[in-house]
């Protein structure tokens, strides 16, 4: 990748990095990372600019950064985000999670990295793979004793889109040092990292 990268915890501070990451391709600039934190009905009730607002939030008020963003050449390029399971609730109400983690739903220490965005102009450079190894490295520096992913598996699901992969990719994954430990759905393995 051309261009000087630096990834940072996601900030209220930064909130113009996250913005500009979050609006580039994709639904990040509708969902606004909200989707797995709460119902179904809750996130479906609320506008963008509700969504958008319920983000900064939640960034001014965490003690621990609950995402991170990526910026090449000082512009918010990419996100991720990784956080506590217990603290995306819903996550653990997913099937893909509920049927395939034999992890405790409630376990402070599972970490969970569920939501990429990178900017169109951006993709294909390896951003995603620097974003993940990032995440490992805050959620182990946080206390995590696992990770947890839940990507998509292209070779399962050659069709899907870049708007579909906002789960990450198995491989990207598997590159990182995850392993498959379930299968709930053909094209939608369980992806675990033990870090402790």
């Amino acid at each position: 990748m051309s261009g000087e990268v630096r990834i940072q915890p996601a900030s209220a501070e930064a909130f113009a990095l996250v913005e500009h990451a979050l609006t580039g391709g994709g639904d990040g600039g509708s969902c606004w990372c909200r989707f797995l934190l709460g119902t179904r009905s809750a996130f479906d009730a609320a506008s963008r600019d509700e969504k958008r607002a319920a983000l900064r939030e939640e960034l001014a008020d965490a003690a621990v950064a609950p995402a991170l963003v990526a910026t090449v050449d000082g512009a918010g390029a990419g996100w991720v985000r990784v956080a506590p399971r217990p603290a995306q609730a819903g996550v653990l109400r997913t099937r893909v999670v509920r049927s395939g983690s034999t992890e405790p739903a409630d376990a402070p220490d599972v970490w969970a990295v569920t939501c990429f965005v990178v900017r169109r102009e951006h993709r294909g450079a390896g951003l995603a793979a620097g974003l993940l190894a990032a995440a490992v490295a805050h959620a182990e520096a946080h206390g995590a004793r696992a990770i947890g992913g839940y990507p998509v598996d292209r070779a399962a699901r050659p069709e899907a889109s870049s708007a579909e992969l906002w789960h990450g990719t198995a491989g990207l994954f598997a590159r990182t040092g995850f392993a498959e430990t379930a299968r709930p759905a053909p094209a939608r393995p369980v992806m675990t990292l033990r870090v402790r």
